[in-house]
């Protein structure tokens, strides 16, 4: 078993990034609001050395939300979730966001 996680800037392609993995056999997966740390920076006022940083991200809305999606998947259908999301965010351009995976050493609850 693998937990696969995304971290995703484009929290447009949320529902298109569901859609595709359930057409393909992933059915399950928890999706989690949150910030970014380069937001969270940008606001604080006592950290002279990130001026330069947020002077370049002045013009973003306050706090840029982005959407964490893990999703607990047998071993076998790591590699095509990955494709999927991949070629859904484009993770080859900048700022899209990340995807990784981990070893998972039990799984109790899936009803499976």
């Amino acid at each position: 078993m693998q937990l696969l996680v995304v971290i995703l800037k484009k929290a447009d392609l949320v529902s298109e990034i569901c859609k595709e993995l359930a057409e393909n056999g992933v059915h399950g997966g928890t999706i989690i609001d949150g910030i970014g740390m380069a937001s969270v920076i940008e606001h604080m006022d006592d950290l002279p050395l990130f001026g330069m940083i947020r002077s370049i991200l002045a013009d973003d809305d306050d706090h840029e939300t982005v959407k964490t999606m893990w999703f607990v998947m047998k071993n076998e259908e790591v590699d095509k979730a990955r494709e999927i999301i991949r070629n859904t965010i484009g993770l080859d351009e900048p700022n899209t966001g990340i995807m990784f995976g981990m070893p998972v050493s039990f799984v109790e609850g899936l009803g499976k």
